[in-house]
């Protein structure tokens, strides 16, 4: 057994080199021959894992089990080596046969290569060397040809400049003809700049009538053509000769003096500007003309004819400064006209503000005191009989006067009409920034992208000015304004008349009935987002809505709340007694005012976020997109939306607080106190212990004792007896709620249902259980969920909603009600029915009916 694995041994050393010499020019191995050596070197290389030497085991045995096993293990190791002895000795063969078959085809490919070689050798290599020389004379040739071509180029291109030299010289001689003598520079220019300062051009060109080199004398065409040019430019300009102005101008980017011909056309468009401004304002210089400066729109006149004057200027000149100069040339005059517009606006706004005397209302607006409204948040007497507030809207209100709103030394009047004004000029600025802003975008850019306010306004003083002088006046008097106007609006409050909580009383008034106050408010309020919007600046914008917000939720809620607190709080003046119905009905007016506060203001802010719709405008009046309309810059629009929703948000967010809390104490001192005796005169007969029979003897029993009477009314029947508890309920409810429902706003008398029929949940719910323990009839369950039923019907009628509220009262009543068998089969039925009570709740409603 040890000789064969040995013999192997000395086999494959033997043939092994064959393979290894071999193995450059066979490409591929024969796929049984790849199969057998793989699994043969497996076998070879990775023999099965051995365990531990059993003979070590046998030496050290001292028991008779440890022999055993030390035996044992030797077997198993013989018969695991005669095993992979077999397996080599049955692979030994096809390893054979695979190495001869690998000679063989060694020998095979040796012939191949040798054949190839000498193929290259003898066939190719006269044909690679033929390819390699006719390539090389290609190039050559290729090379020559190029060498021609750029000879012939600077050739032209000499013989070019040549007639262009010649050409200037002489167009400027005699002819004098201007627009040649400029062509002739162009055509020179377009010749590149080495070839006319090169030795060819220079040797070629000079003539003995003109000797210099070609740069020197197409440079001294150039100086002497633009001194003439704007000669000749500034006096046509003196003359007013338009045409001959565009004649010149057009020359300056022929003779490479664009930038001249730029500046010089913005110092003639500019002094027309100038002009224009200077006449604008002597208009109210002359005779008679203080009269006219006094006019409110005088100065937003003056600045939006400045704006025309330039925004013609650039739309009637623009194509042409952009066909002869180039396109985005046109901003160079216009960085001209802006400096112009600087100071001439500059001077219109000096002069609106030393004539209206901007800074003196200013201080005066500054140091208003708003007294009506200081005094009105100062803390006060409580309670009824109290003396009124010097200033306060109660009657007696000492120095409540209508007449004296200007009692502080500030008109309004004349704030109105100043931030009108200044609304106007902001206007006519915004259009004139959106118009060049429009005029300075880069053409390569998108139609869709956003514009840009452009570095020409950015860095303008006339930009500095407005803002100093418009926007930061405008954003002051506009917060005089608001509060002033809220303040008075609560001065010249009043509340609606002829309003009764007695249902045989007509009213005359209109709904909603609110405070004039509200009204008023929301109408400057819409007045003012409007005015602001109008302007198209985000420094208005960003200082009015905040404004408007924090007065409204000061001011404006402050005063309604004071008011629900100390004048309208629905207070007894007896205990024991209701409150008086003027507070119930002036307490009411101010739940509605508030509702009817937030329910406008959503309603303005809807209307500026919201497009209109064409169809109402059929003129075209109203614009699809007033907010990107007016805020065209960057996400100015976004911005002012998300302003304008924060505003409505935040006063929302105040009312609404406000509004619950006034609810709350409508129904806990108004509605509650009277339900009681509502449902006390609704359950006063109700006797649900009885029997069928036993109602029904009860009812004949009084009718036999109102027989033997002495008469009147007659006595209810068995039908009058059951519809006797939702009929008493119904009569109560609607006595107490109608006058209510009369006065309130939908909104608000939907909440204060919500919460009576709350309430009123829970009250039924305890009188069901007030039964538990078998203390009613089959007859009386029956009976009570009929009754219950009508009651619920009552409070819900318009509003089936509220029906939500009594689900457990009707679901402890519909258990009651069941019979055995109903009940047993809807306790089988898990997951059928959607219980609001829980599993101890059902059996006590079970046991409300008496076994």
């Amino acid at each position: 057994m040890s000789a064969l694995p040995n013999g192997a041994a000395r086999t494959t050393p033997a043939t092994m080199p064959a393979v290894n010499n071999s193995s450059s020019s066979i490409p591929s191995h024969p796929p049984s021959a790849m199969t057998t050596t793989t699994t043969t070197t497996t076998s070879t290389k990775q023999p099965p894992k051995k365990d531990p030497d059993p003979s070590a085991a046998l030496r050290t045995a001292t028991t008779p089990a440890e022999i055993r096993t030390a035996l044992a293990a030797l077997h198993a190791r013989e018969s695991a080596l005669t095993s992979h002895l077999g397996t080599l000795l049955g692979t030994h063969a096809d390893l054979t046969r695979s190495l001869s078959r690998l000679d063989n085809l060694r020998a095979g490919l040796g012939a191949q290569v040798l054949s190839a070689r000498s193929i290259s050798n003898a066939m190719l290599a006269s044909a690679a060397d033929t390819a390699a020389r006719l390539s090389g004379r290609v190039r050559a040739l290729d090379l020559e040809k190029q060498r021609v071509e750029d000879t012939l180029r600077v050739v032209e291109q000499v013989a070019e400049l040549k007639a262009c030299v010649a050409g200037v010289v002489g167009s400027m001689g005699a002819p004098q003809d201007w627009e040649a003598a400029a062509g002739y520079i162009s055509r020179a220019a377009r010749v590149p700049d080495e070839i006319v300062r090169g030795g060819f051009a220079a040797a070629v060109v000079p003539t003995v009538e003109v000797p210099d080199p070609p740069w020197v004398t197409l440079e001294e065409a150039r100086e002497s053509l633009c001194s003439l040019f704007l000669r000749e430019f500034k006096k046509a300009a003196a003359e007013g000769d338009a045409a001959k102005v565009t004649r010149f101008f057009k020359l300056f980017p022929l003779i490479g003096r664009g930038d001249v011909g730029l500046d010089v056309y913005g110092q003639y468009v500019c002094q027309g500007v100038a002009g224009e401004a200077r006449a604008s304002l002597k208009e109210g210089s002359g005779p008679g003309g203080g009269q006219g400066r006094k006019d409110g729109v005088f100065f937003a006149n003056a600045l939006t004819r400045l704006f025309d004057h330039i925004a013609r200027i650039v739309e009637a000149h623009g194509g042409l400064v952009e066909r002869h100069y180039g396109t985005g040339k046109m901003v160079r005059v216009i960085e001209r006209l802006q400096m112009e517009a600087d100071v001439q606006g500059g001077i219109i706004l000096d002069s609106w503000s030393d004539d209206r005397t901007v800074d003196r209302r200013l201080t005066d607006v500054k140091s208003y005191p708003f007294s009506f409204l200081v005094q009105s948040f100062l803390p006060q007497q409580r309670g009824f009989g109290g003396t009124p507030r010097v200033n306060s809207p109660a009657a007696g209100g000492g120095t409540n006067d209508a007449r004296n709103s200007e009692d502080e030394g500030v008109n309004m009047r004349e704030v109105d009409a100043l931030l009108v004004e200044i609304a106007v000029m902001l206007e006519k600025w915004s259009v004139y920034s959106r118009f060049l802003a429009g005029k300075c975008k880069d053409p390569s850019s998108s139609d869709d992208a956003s514009l840009a306010v452009p570095d020409v306004l950015v860095k303008s003083n006339l930009s500095r000015k407005v803002s100093g002088k418009l926007v930061d006046p405008y954003n002051v008097l506009t917060t005089f304004f608001f509060r002033r106007s809220v303040e008075k609006a609560f001065q010249l409050d009043e509340s609606p008349c002829g309003l009764s909580l007695s249902m045989s009383r007509s009213i005359d008034s209109n709904p909603p009935f609110i405070i004039s106050a509200v009204d008023v408010v929301m109408y400057i309020v819409n007045t003012v987002i409007r005015r602001s919007i109008s302007t198209s600046q985000r420094g208005v914008i960003d200082s009015v809505l905040p404004t408007i917000a924090s007065l409204l939720g000061s001011d404006f809620v402050g005063m309604i709340q004071r008011k629900m607190r100390d004048e309208s709080y629905p207070r007894a003046t007896v205990q024991g007694n209701l409150p008086p119905e003027n507070t119930i009905i002036s307490f009411i007016v101010l739940i509605n005012s508030l509702d009817m506060a937030n329910d406008y203001l959503a309603r303005i802010v809807a209307n500026f976020l919201k497009p209109a719709d064409p169809q109402q405008h059929p003129n075209g009046a109203s614009h699809a997109r007033p907010l990107q309309d007016a805020f065209p810059f960057h996400n100015d629009a976004a911005d002012v939306a998300a302003r304008l929703n924060n505003l409505n948000a935040s006063f929302s967010a105040k009312t609404t607080e406000l509004l619950a809390e006034g609810i709350k104490v409508l129904f806990s001192q108004v509605i509650k106190p009277r339900l009681r005796p509502v449902l006390a005169d609704t359950f006063r007969d109700a006797d649900y212990a009885l029997t069928e029979d036993e109602l029904a003897e009860a009812v004949a029993a009084g009718q036999n004792d109102d027989q033997g009477g002495l008469g009147g009314a007659a006595a209810p029947d068995l039908d009058d007896v059951l519809e006797q508890v939702p009929r008493a309920f119904e009569r109560g409810w609607d006595a107490l709620m109608r006058p209510v429902a009369r006065l309130l706003t939908p909104r608000t008398y939907t909440t204060l249902l919500d919460l009576t029929a709350d309430y009123l949940a829970r009250v039924l719910e305890k009188r069901v259980w007030s039964y538990a323990g078998g203390r009613t009839s089959a007859y009386g369950a029956i009976r009570m969920e009929r009754d219950f039923g009508g009651i619920i019907g009552a409070i819900s009628k318009g509003n089936y909603a509220v029906r939500e509220v009594f689900g457990r009262t009707a679901q402890v009543l519909m258990v009651a009600n069941m019979e055995e068998e109903e009940w047993e089969e809807l306790e089988g039925e898990e997951g059928e029915m959607e219980w609001v009570l829980n599993e101890d709740e059902r059996r006590r409603a079970r046991s409300i009916v008496r076994s």
